[in-house]
């Protein structure tokens, strides 16, 4: 079972689109990201999906059900812009967005001080939001999000404010949701973050789709046949198989060279061709990042190919 389908949806204001006949498929117990430049429309799409707009056309569906108020308690969303009430203490905070989600409050609080136990901040349980740093008030915020224990949980930025400790302390989390059976769609700005977590991803970009699909078919449908060789001495070469693109001196009269396929000729080929020419002591595939791919996508340096990569 799909965890979320998105067929044509569509959100429009009086000068502005902000969604163009938007389909996606997000595959069950995944991370997957949900990345675009700023207006793109991802938070648009996000809180659709939530319910607090509601798309002019299109449909979205939800482990197999049309999506309907009752999926409020499927959902944990971490917004981007977060909202806790900074005069409540942490634990009266948690107890109540709890509630809010469904829980008993002998539950509630139950969970609440679990969590807090996890996450090693029980001394914050009766402080006030407003005394708490960004850092911390993050915390608390993402364990809101995820107490009620969602099947799916959308994080917005979630990294925002977090030092490394920290960052690394919710990133283990989120894999531990994962390995639970959750859905995690994940909306964020930082590339490193979608190679490390992200399962599929999907490019939104002016209000349209312009690419989805598994990370690794993703790389590979970009990948570009240009290869990074450690060697020793300079060397040129006059193939119209092969370009040159740039040569640095390492040390010791060590160098890298990148060079990119231009004919038919494959790595093996190539790589017999070097060892005609230089002393190889490295040679190895410059597969693209998200980063990279991202950024040729959104300026137009690539054809973006089919919507959807399978």
């Amino acid at each position: 079972m799909e965890a979320l389908i998105a067929k044509g949806v569509t959100k429009r204001y009086t000068n502005h689109t902000a969604l163009d006949n938007v389909d996606l498929t997000i595959p069950e117990k995944t991370i997957y990201g949900l990345l675009g430049p700023n207006g793109a429309g991802k938070t648009t799409l996000i809180r659709i999906i939530n319910q607090i707009i509601n798309a002019d056309s299109g449909d979205i569906t939800i482990f197999g059900e049309r999506l309907h108020q009752k999926h409020i308690g499927t959902i944990g969303y971490l917004p981007e812009e977060r909202g806790l009430y900074k005069k409540l203490k942490v634990g009266e905070q948690l107890i109540y967005l709890a509630q809010l989600k469904g829980l008993s409050r002998a539950d509630a609080i139950q969970k609440s001080k679990q969590w807090i136990k996890k996450f090693e901040i029980t001394e914050w349980w009766n402080k006030k939001v407003e005394d708490l740093s960004k850092g911390m008030a993050q915390k608390v915020q993402f364990i809101s999000t995820i107490m009620h224990e969602p099947r799916l949980i959308i994080l917005d930025e979630p990294f925002s404010g977090f030092d490394p400790v920290n960052a690394q302390l919710i990133t283990d989390e989120i894999l531990q949701l994962k390995e639970k059976g959750c859905t995690i769609i994940f909306s964020t700005h930082r590339m490193e973050t979608v190679e490390d977590l992200c399962d599929h991803i999907a490019l939104i970009d002016k209000s349209k789709k312009i690419l989805e699909g598994s990370k690794k078919k993703v790389k590979d449908t970009y990948r570009s046949n240009t290869f990074l060789v450690d060697h020793k001495g300079v060397f040129n070469s006059t193939s119209e198989k092969y370009s040159i693109l740039s040569q640095k001196s390492l040390e010791d009269d060590y160098y890298q060279t990148i060079i990119k396929i231009t004919g038919s000729a494959t790595s093996n080929q190539l790589i017999r061709d070097l060892t005609d020419l230089t002393e190889v002591h490295g040679f190895v595939e410059k597969i693209p990042t998200m980063s990279e791919i991202f950024i040729a996508l959104v300026k137009g340096e690539v054809e973006t190919g089919r919507n959807s990569i399978n």
